[in-house]
């Protein structure tokens, strides 16, 4: 039987936070739930220090709707400092932190920012677990409404293995109750069950959605990180652990069927 802790989820509101939220308290954890919509500003330290006290363990699920990588990045390295130091003042045990999966080489944009995050993580006084996850089944539609110009939505070449981010949820939970050892596995990873394209996953999602949309897989040769996205290297590695629903799987289950067109169809509203 796991020891109940005290568990914080900084960006508990957020895409993937809502669910870190909910398996915590299904598994009957104590949780401290906080993100800049009551007061707690990771980026800035403002609130951090209150809603640290008493806590065990602090699980990051926060991130910043910006994909430029100097906005991206100062956002992470900031937030990072910032939970190390109220952490460590907390008396807290250790931080568990999600990541992406393949991103060691990255030069430009959101991935690149990661990596910053990622090294100054392991700067820090705390113990961190870094988890890397391949891209969410719920990005597909964000990188739809990024792409779409009018009746086309241009979607970014990129091989992925998509993962529900309830599935990430379970997976950094049990990395925060269960650690894994550094040198046994550095960066413990979670995806999906099968390889996938991100212009395959959009064209099935407008599908679903009865939506016209059409989809075109672009190729941008001035993107420093092309190659990345379209060899594979953001495939899981041999020891990911891989865990459903599918891409499909997921869609039947949360998209209603012909439940958009135009504009509506399109929204962001995950």
């Amino acid at each position: 039987m796991v020891e109940q802790k005290k568990i914080a989820v900084a960006g508990a509101t957020g895409r993937l936070g809502r669910h870190v939220v909910d398996v915590l308290v299904e598994r009957g954890h104590e949780v401290v739930a906080f993100s800049r919509a009551n007061g707690v500003d990771i980026e800035s330290g403002a609130g951090l220090d209150e809603a640290l006290t008493g806590v065990d363990i602090v699980i990051d699920a926060s991130s910043t709707p910006s994909a430029d990588q100097q906005v991206a990045t100062d956002f992470f390295t900031a937030s990072a400092r910032n939970l190390h130091a109220a952490g460590e003042r907390a008396g807290a045990e250790r931080l568990v932190v999600v990541s992406i999966i393949g991103i060691d080489g990255s030069l430009a944009g959101y991935n690149a920012a990661k990596l910053a995050h990622e090294q100054e993580l392991l700067k820090g006084a705390l113990p961190v677990q870094i988890l890397r996850a391949a891209q969410f089944h719920e990005l597909v539609e964000v990188m739809v409404g990024w792409g779409t110009q009018g009746s086309v939505a241009y979607v970014q070449g990129m091989r992925t293995q998509l993962v529900a981010a309830r599935t990430v949820a379970e997976a950094l939970v049990d990395l925060a109750t269960n650690p894994i050892a550094a040198e046994d596995i550095p960066f413990p990873e979670i995806a999906g069950p099968q390889p996938e394209t991100m212009a395959s996953a959009a064209a099935a999602l407008v599908a679903a959605r009865g939506d016209a949309l059409q989809i075109i897989e672009t190729s941008d040769d001035a993107n420093p990180d092309r190659e990345q996205f379209e060899n594979g290297t953001l495939l899981p590695s041999p020891h990911a652990t891989l865990a459903g629903p599918s891409f499909a799987e997921w869609i039947a289950a949360t998209v209603p069927a012909g439940g958009g067109n135009g504009a509506a169809g399109r929204s962001l509203g995950i």
